[in-house]
């Protein structure tokens, strides 16, 4: 398990800042490895199997996320009640969270994962924009002013040099919300300001940028793993472009649409990307792929293990939390 420590430490506790299958996966390799675990739970959770399978289990709130899993406060109380020296945060809720990973730093906690600064970096879209074009990674065609106040007619302006159809996105944005395709220039201005509504409600941060809006493209993910000493490997792609609501339904590998040229090409860039952020742990770099003329550009990067993770054990027959 590669960790965010400077120094080599060993593990010898991990909590588990998680619940359901993926805690349980993350219990069954450190079983494996000798490691004892910990689980932490909400009151509704008490009887779930990720809790029986713990060496130790603590309760940290009620049923509601915000006062149980998402609760920095409590899982690190629960790490001190139990000697646990390192966490692992699994997906979701606090996995790419830097304030949560940075907490634990400061309380001599490893966390399981890539630096704070990392998933800084990597959580402001317009921030890996931006240190993607710097390191020589394709970015999609588009404007990306940062913060910024910026008038409605430059963006009108910026519309029209890249060319409709465009798609507007959330800085802090995923799962799908913060977008929307714009087909032309009268549907522009209420486009803007229901992103940047619906990116506020969900994120707190209003900030947007705009992208050509690739059509029918590919969406294909490059598995990564980068060490302390600055090694970073892939383990080849998923590909996951049926999507409804762009939500991934189906995750395939190896991609049929790739040929060895394009897998090998798309597969440096994410490594090249990844070591723009001299990433830590398990990360996947996600890119979109034109069938038509074999372009790719890069998507976002998920600082943590994804759901989709098992596709790739399958293939490389490594087990990936382990790693």
């Amino acid at each position: 398990m590669q960790t965010s420590d400077a120094v080599e430490t060993p593990i010898n506790r991990i909590l588990i800042a998680n619940r359901g299958e993926i805690a349980v996966r993350v219990m069954q390799s450190c079983k494996e490895l000798g490691i004892k675990t910990v689980a932490v739970y909400s009151t509704a959770d008490r009887n779930m199997p990720h809790v029986r399978m713990a060496d130790d289990a603590v309760e940290i709130g009620p049923p509601e996320a915000n006062s149980s899993y998402l609760n920095i406060d409590r899982i690190i109380d629960a790490c001190h009640q139990t000697g646990a020296d390192a966490v692992h945060p699994g997906y979701g809720f606090l996995s790419e969270n830097a304030q949560f990973a940075q907490r634990l730093a400061e309380k001599g906690i490893t966390f399981i994962g890539p630096r704070p600064e990392t998933m800084h970096q990597m959580g402001d879209k317009i921030r890996a924009r931006q240190l993607m074009e710097a390191n020589g990674v394709p970015v999609v065609p588009g404007f990306a002013p940062g913060a910024e106040q910026i008038s409605m007619d430059t963006f009108r302006t910026e519309a029209n040099r890249i060319g409709y159809p465009v798609m507007i996105k959330a800085s802090a944005g995923g799962g799908g919300r913060g977008m929307r395709v714009v087909a032309s220039e009268k549907d522009l201005a209420e486009a803007i300001d229901s992103a940047r509504r619906e990116a506020a409600n969900a994120f707190g941060d209003d900030t947007i940028f705009m992208e050509k809006f690739v059509q029918a493209p590919r969406h294909i993910e490059i598995q990564v793993f980068g060490d302390r000493h600055g090694n970073i490997v892939h383990l080849f792609e998923r590909e996951c472009s049926i999507q409804r609501r762009h939500q991934k339904i189906i995750e395939e590998s190896p991609s049929p649409a790739l040929d060895d040229a394009t897998r090998t090409i798309m597969a440096d860039a994410a490594v090249k990307a990844a070591r723009a952020v001299n990433y830590e742990g398990a990360g996947t770099v996600e890119f979109i792929y034109s069938d038509v003329d074999q372009s790719f550009f890069f998507l976002e990067m998920n600082t943590r293990l994804q759901v989709e993770h098992p596709v790739t054990e399958l293939v490389t027959n490594r087990d990936l939390v382990a790693e």
